[in-house]
């Protein structure tokens, strides 16, 4: 395998491999069914890059990541990866070649955590001191404790614990691609956002080319270098970058999936440290009540910082470092002001391009910028109304 495109280029040696992964005018029909499942399919994504795949039921996503490790077999087109054709490796061989994470997680319940883990490296005949070493680090890399939890089975963990134990299986023989089919759809919603978060601390270190799947806009948002949106039929309506995707979807359905309140969710891309922000004040007005002014961190999202303003009855927001010191404020107004730049902006990056894979990426928005910039301008003066009313 062609390990050309690889993304890391320095560090431990089990977490140097990722690959590019290319779709080419990929399409899947079942027997029976006169519309295809998916119809000419294109779209690359980088090495070390997580990539999600979101849509509505019947949009494909699954099924594309099941043509990716041959689980079914493709219609038309090609897959390769580092360059390589899948149609050419043996199945099973490829397959233990890309680690697979699933919902239901999927772990051996007569078999022990360790077991667990080591499931791939045995398949591939591993020598016993190389296999408790890469679980040995494992332990470390997905934030469980040995000394707590060795020895134990499946059944004897939460749930979340099972799902981190799932993504070090699918980590565990350092595989160039991870495939992730909604890992967290069953988790609760508390627990999910850790796992998340747990989950991008973890590629920052193996920098994994991903392909992700989720029915969540949010999660997708928040998850993903790059967004696949499919319409049902597996059509590619828009593949791009959180970001632009938010500022310019391409139709009105990619428009409608990521839904009106689209230029707040671009505040949850946007940290704190990322603004320009107001000189310090921590004075209360005179006419106003002497209200305590929220401190919070410079990473916080503008999303987060948004809310707080809204449910709090602060003006201003003072954002402090590590150390605890004042590095300035935060008001809706320049969160606002923040949202309307970037819209302004976009209206001067409307493009046509085409993707690696061959597709065509069409960014909609009016060449002044004035569809981004009301769309942010409703979002923000709208979450400011409701706060004045409250």
């Amino acid at each position: 395998m062609n390990i050309a495109a690889d993304a890391h280029t320095e560090g431990p040696s089990s977490y140097v491999r990722a690959a590019e992964l290319e779709l080419r005018e990929v399409s899947k029909r079942y027997p029976g069914q006169l519309i295809p499942a998916i119809e000419k399919l294109s779209f690359t994504v980088p090495a070390g890059e997580v990539c999600v795949l979101v849509g509505p039921s019947g949009s494909g996503k699954t099924t594309a990541m099941r043509l990716i490790n041959r689980m079914i077999p493709i219609s038309g087109g090609d897959i390769l990866l580092g360059g390589r054709s899948v149609l050419d490796r043996n199945p099973r061989e490829l397959r233990r070649e890309i680690g697979y994470v699933i919902q239901q997680i999927g772990l051996f319940p007569h078999r022990t955590i360790e077991e667990n883990i080591a499931t791939v490296p045995r398949l591939l005949g591993w020598p016993k001191a190389r296999i408790d070493a890469r679980v040995a680090e494992l332990w470390d890399l997905i934030g469980l404790r040995k000394d707590e939890l060795s020895g134990r089975y499946p059944a004897q963990l939460s749930g979340g614990q099972r799902q981190r134990v799932g993504v070090a299986r699918a980590l565990a023989a350092d595989p160039p691609l991870l495939l992730m089919d909604e890992p967290f759809g069953a988790i609760d919603p508390i627990n999910r956002a850790r796992l998340q978060d747990e989950f991008l601390r973890l590629q920052q270190q193996v920098r994994k080319t991903v392909v992700f799947v989720t029915h969540d806009i949010d999660e997708a948002i928040k998850i993903g270098d790059r967004i696949a949106i499919l319409r049902e039929g597996g059509d590619l309506a828009q593949y791009d970058t959180p970001a632009e995707i938010l500022r310019s979807p391409a139709d009105e359905f990619v428009a409608q999936f990521v839904g009106a309140d689209r230029g707040i969710k671009r505040l949850s891309l946007i940290a704190l440290e990322d603004l320009t922000l107001l000189v310090p004040d921590d004075s209360p007005r005179r006419d106003a009540p002497a209200t305590p002014v929220p401190r919070v961190p410079l990473t916080m999202s503008g999303r987060d910082a948004l809310s707080l303003l809204l449910t709090s009855r602060a003006t201003h927001l003072l954002v402090v470092d590590d150390d605890g010191a004042v590095r300035g404020n935060v008001t809706v107004e320049l969160l606002h002001r923040r949202l309307a730049e970037d819209g302004a902006a976009a209206g001067t990056s409307a493009r046509a391009e085409p993707t690696a894979g061959g597709g065509t990426w069409v960014g909609a928005v009016s060449s002044d910028g004035l569809d981004g910039k009301r769309q942010a301008a409703e979002d923000v003066d709208g979450a400011a109304k409701a706060r004045s009313g409250a």
